[in-house]
């Protein structure tokens, strides 16, 4: 006797939940791109930028905002780590030549695969092309996608 499980029902109030988690860390990664953009370009120090970031400014939650901090804080403290795998991958790309809004979006999207592990790789790297889209150049997305996914691949973090 074959035993009939029901098919589980996916509402429309589970998918809109679903959206509304994926987009606070989207808003949570768009803050952390600005913050570690503005340490880069700038003279001020991560401590400064992370300081005078307002929670109540961007209208985070706390959990929104103890993620942006954790992967600000996470992205600074492993940049030379960080920098060396970018550079493994991206062979003719020097990360001085690259935009300085690509250079952050890989720090961070690195940072966030292979020192926090807290989201799928392929949601990571997904992520971070979209932000390049919006962020940086026409061709940045395709970029992106390129040093992400060799990067990936070479750390064994895609099946």
């Amino acid at each position: 006797m074959t035993t009939f499980y029901p098919r589980r029902k996916f509402s429309i109030i589970s998918v809109q939940g679903l959206f509304k988690i994926m987009s606070k860390r989207r808003l949570a990664r768009e803050n952390c791109l600005q913050s570690l953009y503005s340490a880069d370009i700038s003279s001020l120090e991560p401590a400064a930028v992370l300081a005078s970031f307002q929670m109540e400014e961007f209208a985070l939650e706390d959990k929104v905002f103890d993620f942006y901090k954790s992967l600000f804080t996470s992205t600074v403290a492993n940049r030379q780590k960080i920098d060396e795998i970018i550079k493994k991958t991206s062979l003719n790309w020097e990360m001085e030549r690259m935009p300085a809004i690509d250079r952050s979006i890989l720090r961070m999207a690195v940072c966030e695969m292979m020192i926090l592990s807290d989201a799928p790789v392929a949601v990571i790297i997904d992520e971070a092309i979209e932000l390049a889209k919006k962020y940086s150049t026409e061709k940045s997305g395709k970029f992106v996608n390129g040093v992400l996914d060799s990067i990936a691949r070479q750390n064994n973090l895609v099946k």
